[in-house]
């Protein structure tokens, strides 16, 4: 399933093959984007790297249903010799579509998926092999979605490279070539660039900090966390254990704002005003947010600083560009957000997880933090 060009059977195991990652927002998206190779002759395909999903998929001509803007062209399965669509009815079809959360479903013998997102975002088309290129690193026969009618917040983006720990992820397709371990570290401004490593690499460093990678029996593809506490400037906010365990964790790569059980937001909110109050409070411009200031004449500001603490005594400090959301110059937002049911999954998300260093290890069923990640 795997080839590398240039080393034929050569590979050692030590290999690590490292994308640079950069912020969307260039773009106008909150999350995070690579760029691969996708067909033969390839082209590139920049894409929001998600640990919440599995499929990957990119936006496909003829676009039979909907295909919104991009910066690069759509992907032209007609021009690719690598390309084959997977037919239908077939047990591989079943397989898979089951994998992605649905029943086999046909279209003129080609096997259909269908996949709707947490904001309702959406991607409908043909399940199909291609080459898959990660800068020289080939994989062959890669099974991806090519996207007939999509729609959501993906403006811009060709797509999405699904790493989670169903099935069609990268990470269980590639797995015998990078032993289902990744790591990234999401740049803290647009003008920084982070990267995705997929394997391992030389010696793991020290100066991360492992937390036991939970599955959640409801989800069993997303990568579950234990977390057990947080604190705001240094002061341990006075929540129960069971907030967190009643809801369950996830680390997420695709969600931008990190979600709260009600209880332990209300909390995190009112400790954060509190040590917050000698700047102004505004009333937010966006409905995701309820804790707001104008800092645009402060000299200086002091942000208290925010921890998370995860199973295995790992506690974690976020970089203070994740603690505030600037949603423009004269408005920057405490960055988390309350769930409204205390029984929905807790995320943590990307703008909590800016300059750190993110391992995921599928293998040891670990998870590892280290700061100053991106430098």
């Amino acid at each position: 399933m795997f080839s590398n060009h240039s080393d034929g059977n050569k590979l050692r195991e030590s290999q690590a093959t490292t994308v640079p990652a950069k912020s969307g927002l260039t773009i106008g998206s909150g999350n995070y984007i690579v760029t691969v190779g996708l067909g033969t002759p390839k082209t590139d395909q920049k894409l929001i790297f998600d640990t919440g999903s599995d499929l990957t998929w990119a936006q496909c001509e003829p676009c039979a249903g909907h295909c919104y803007s991009q910066v690069d062209p759509i992907f032209d399965p007609s021009k690719s010799t690598s390309y084959t669509n997977i037919s239908c009815p077939t047990p591989l079809c079943s397989q898979l579509t089951s994998a992605i959360g649905g029943p086999q479903q046909c279209f003129n013998s080609k096997c259909l998926y269908r996949v709707r997102y947490g904001d309702n975002s959406s991607t409908t088309g043909y399940l199909s092999k291609e080459r898959l290129t990660i800068i020289s690193d080939v994989v062959d026969n890669f099974i991806f979605g090519c996207g007939q009618d999509n729609e959501g917040l993906f403006e811009g983006i060709a797509g999405l490279l699904g790493l989670g720990r169903g099935q069609v992820s990268l990470v269980q397709q590639a797995a015998q070539r990078y032993n289902k371990f990744f790591s990234y570290c999401l740049p803290s401004t647009t003008s920084l660039t982070g990267y995705l490593t997929l394997g391992k690499g030389n010696e793991v460093s020290s100066s991360i900090k492992f937390t036991p990678m939970l599955t959640l029996s409801q989800q069993p593809s997303f990568y579950g966390l234990n977390l057990i506490g947080i604190s705001v400037g240094g002061q341990r906010l006075s929540i129960p254990a069971s907030v967190f365990s009643t809801a369950g964790t996830i680390i997420d790569s695709g969600t931008v704002i990190t979600r709260l059980p009600p209880t332990a937001y209300n909390a995190l909110r009112t400790t954060f005003r509190q040590m917050m109050r000698n700047y102004p409070m505004i009333s937010s411009s966006s409905s995701l947010f309820d804790t707001c200031y104008d800092l645009s004449k402060s000299q200086s500001v002091s942000i208290p600083k925010i921890s998370f603490f995860f199973g295995g005594d790992v506690s974690v400090d976020l970089d203070k560009v994740g603690i505030l959301y600037n949603l423009r110059r004269t408005e920057a937002c405490l960055a988390f957000a309350g769930n409204r049911d205390p029984s929905s999954i807790t995320i943590f998300g990307n703008e909590q997880q800016k300059g750190l260093e993110v391992v995921y290890d599928v293998v040891g069923q670990r998870i590892g933090f280290r700061p100053g990640g991106c430098s």
